[in-house]
């Protein structure tokens, strides 16, 4: 990567939308040597993907919840995966000690939390320990990656 890619990566953060025309007219290149630095990128793995960031308030997904869960080591594997496949779970994470996940879900509400803590959760096999915390608000959020 060069200091063209990181300003093109700049760019897409801030508006995946925007043009290849858009992009060469800002850093002073022609349409050709952007889309062909995008497509590098593309091919590079350094974008995985372009995506929509979704205000989840606006889906009625009032509740943004974060639970840090202990796990048995055996059974780290098949939670962590049947848990990623539920709506509810907007992101999930095997953390380094390999007995961690780190989950985070969007709920309608309250009521439809604690569901889905008593539903997949609580008093689950392999389960050891359960900590839950609620967003209260969002001074700063990752740049580039999706909110819902």
């Amino acid at each position: 990567m060069n200091t063209l890619d990181t300003r093109i990566l700049g760019m897409l953060i801030k508006d995946g939308r925007a043009s290849y025309a858009e992009i060469a007219r800002q850093l002073g290149v022609s349409r050709a040597h952007a889309r062909e630095r995008v497509q590098k990128l593309l091919e590079d793995g350094v974008i995985e993907q372009f995506t929509a960031v979704v205000n989840p308030e606006k889906l009625g997904k009032a509740v943004s919840a974060f639970f840090d869960v202990q796990v048995s080591p055996q059974g780290i594997e098949p939670i962590a995966k049947e848990l990623s496949e539920l709506a509810e779970v907007v992101s999930l994470y095997v953390m380094s000690d390999m007995r961690s996940l780190h989950i985070h879900t969007l709920t309608n509400d309250t009521e439809a939390l604690e569901r889905f803590a008593h539903k997949h959760l609580f008093g689950r096999e392999n389960v050891i320990s359960i900590d839950c915390k609620t967003l209260v608000s969002r001074p700063k959020q990752r740049r580039g990656g999706p909110r819902l």
